[in-house]
């Protein structure tokens, strides 16, 4: 998820809080969905375009954004000029939770064996995609599928298919040219694309049909201003291989109604419908969003979005969606932030009549940043999705779990920053970049000179506690997200899991089996947990702190058994050592870091992807030919990796 700009909250009980507006769109009936049709915009392959070469180039960074996220940084150019940034929040709210004790570590499960491990996407593969009409951008957003022996890896802003043993099976191809738009920079004649992000990515194993959806917001024409409109492109495969065509499909969710959408009066005019995540049943395909206010302070709530899943298989001319605004289904006074839908291991799981469901949390909206429940929504009558009138209904209720909190940021191990000592350097003759110059700063930046003071940044980006990757297995709801763990004398970011019950002969939702993983020293961020249609899979994330750089690892798990050790697939070289971890970039130390990671089931195996940092270098060999490349390793603002591993619990 990359950072738009707005300008900050209010200020209350000592943190950044960004305004609620609960307000129904509809005055006569505000439970009553939304309903229109969204037609076929065409079709595309994946094509590969010539690879870029290193070389920094104005702007090197989308001058729309500003990944402090709170308003005060600002974009600062080659040339020295400083761009206002439009400023579009993506958290309710700041300020960590009290750690809470942790009641589960290693179980009975074991480790699993690890059966393959490979790098996937990095910051230098996306920054020089289509020939380099690129920007540099953190953080990598994780999208992952696989089936019918490929694997397919989507993050911002590119994609790239795999056979299951690693071997590509196609060159790096950036999401601008594959959704059918001009590129996200022209570096000759400078004009801008639209701007993507967001990844998900579904393989279907009923339809046999690769699901790929991402978020785009469109400019006002080729200049970077942003004009407001925003959809969710929808990439469904004609096949069931992802190297062949894909038809497309555009749903606007500005939500000011224009282009089709309803008017949920959003401050400024249009809405924004932020960190799209999708999931499937039998019948229905499903898409949420965290809608806010898309130029001024606010939140509105979830949205939920229902269509017919055989019919974006069998690439219909139109498709009817249904939506649900969840500021329309207060629950304790709180609409769904963060609703993730559920898939499926298992092609044949069902329920009667057909429910998806929905899990999220609530912590992000208590000023104590900590709570205790749940929401579980259920999504009824989805078999009707096929029908010309969809009988679909929404309903949604807390189940209490054991207390989980919005987590603090997490350190790093110490080790090389040769773009922080880049920025901090005045003295060096710098040869590799034709003329020799004094300064490494002068490389990247023009007057006004930066403040040479930038650290290793121990600030690491971890969730808000929302809701990450959901599963539906065996009648069983399966969950994960971010929290505070009180663990070797200090408060750490660590991962709680949970398994609900969602529904049984009219009960209330229960739990089933909980815990927390945490690790001393360390931190434990952006959980992905995935299982098999018997309940066994595997929680996988990113460790990091004082004993490891950035690493991407995992624990196996077992519905009845719970967790095992934790496991490294593959360990962190350096730092994270990107452009978000410098005040001289961002206005203060923010090290953006991928939103999500994923966790597929295919058959008895299972996959993860993380982000990681796979590569190191000094100072020395950052400034060497190619200037800022580090051998050809990274790019000069950024060196995160991707890493996909193959993993039987």
């Amino acid at each position: 998820m990359k950072i738009l700009k707005l300008s900050l909250g209010v200020l209350a009980l000592g943190l950044f809080v960004w305004p609620l507006e609960f307000h129904s769109a509809s005055v006569q009936n505000p439970t009553q969905p939304y309903v229109r049709e969204i037609t076929l915009a065409g079709s595309n392959t994946l094509q590969a375009a010539a690879v870029g070469v290193d070389a920094l180039q104005s702007p090197e960074i989308d001058p729309a954004f500003d990944y402090a996220d709170d308003g005060s940084g600002p974009i600062t150019t080659l040339s020295g000029t400083v761009l206002s940034s439009v400023v579009v929040n993506r958290t309710i709210g700041r300020g960590s939770g009290a750690g809470t004790e942790m009641f589960s570590a290693e179980g009975a499960r074991g480790s699993g064996t690890l059966l393959a491990s490979f790098d996937g996407l990095t910051h230098r593969q996306q920054r020089l995609a289509n020939n380099g009409n690129q920007f540099s951008l953190e953080p990598p957003d994780q999208g992952l599928c696989v089936g019918n022996g490929y694997v397919m890896e989507a993050v911002n802003d590119v994609l790239r298919v795999f056979d299951t043993s690693g071997n590509p099976q196609l060159g790096v191809v950036d999401l601008n040219t594959f959704y059918g738009y001009p590129a996200a920079i022209n570096r000759t004649t400078g004009a801008y694309g639209p701007e993507i992000t967001d990844p998900s990515c579904y393989y279907d194993i009923a339809t046999q049909r690769w699901f790929l959806v991402v978020l785009t917001l469109d400019r006002v024409g080729t200049t970077s201003a942003l004009a407001g409109t925003n959809h969710l492109d929808i990439a469904v495969s004609q096949t069931a291989s992802p190297l062949g065509a894909f038809n497309i499909y555009r749903l606007p969710v500005q939500d000011d109604g224009t282009q089709g959408t309803p008017n949920h009066m959003c401050t400024g005019g249009p809405c924004l419908g932020d960190y799209p995540h999708l999931g499937a049943d039998a019948s229905g395909f499903y898409l949420t969003t965290n809608e806010f206010n898309f130029s001024a302070p606010g939140f509105r709530g979830s949205q939920i979005y229902a269509m017919s899943k055989r019919a974006l298989a069998a690439g219909a001319a139109s498709i009817g969606v249904t939506q649900f605004d969840t500021a329309n289904y207060l629950l304790g006074g709180l609409p769904g932030h963060t609703v993730w839908p559920a898939v499926s291991p298992d092609v044949e799981e069902e329920t009667d009549g057909g429910t998806e469901f929905f899990l999220s949390s609530v912590a992000v909206f208590s000023s104590t940043r900590a709570d205790n429940r749940l929401r579980v929504w259920a999504l009824r009558k989805t078999e009707t999705l096929d029908d010309a009138n969809p009988k679909v209904s929404l309903d949604s209720t807390f189940v209490n779990v054991n207390t989980y909190a919005v987590p603090p940021k997490a350190d790093q191990k110490v080790g090389d920053i040769p773009l922080g000592d880049c920025i901090n350097d005045t003295t060096t003759t710098i040869t590799s970049l034709g003329t020799p110059f004094t300064g490494c700063w002068k490389a990247l930046f023009a007057p006004p000179e930066p403040a040479h003071t930038e650290v290793e940044s121990n600030h690491v980006d971890t969730n808000d506690s929302r809701m990450q990757q959901v599963i539906y297995a065996d009648g069983l709801l399966y969950g994960a997200l971010d929290t505070a763990v009180n663990i070797g004398g200090a408060t750490k970011a660590g991962v709680a899991y949970f398994v609900i019950l969602p529904r049984g002969n009219g009960h209330a939702p229960s739990v089933v089996r909980q815990g927390v993983l945490g690790l001393a020293n360390n931190n434990l961020t952006y959980p992905a947990i995935g299982v098999n249609k018997e309940g066994r899979g595997l929680i996988a994330f990113t460790l990091l702190g004082a004993d490891y750089f950035p690493s991407a690892a995992y624990v196996s798990f077992d519905v009845e058994q719970g967790t095992g050790p934790i496991q490294v697939a593959a360990t962190g070289l350096g730092p994270e050592d990107g452009f978000t971890a410098y005040v001289a970039y961002v206005g203060k130390t923010r090290n953006r870091w991928g939103d999500y990671g994923a966790a597929v089931a295919d058959g008895d195996d299972m996959w993860i992807a993380s982000e990681y940092i796979g590569q190191t270098c000094s100072f020395t060999q950052y400034i060497a030919a190619p200037f800022g490349s580090c051998g050809g390793t990274r790019t000069t603002l950024g060196n995160w990796h991707t890493r996909i591993s193959k993993v039987r619990p």
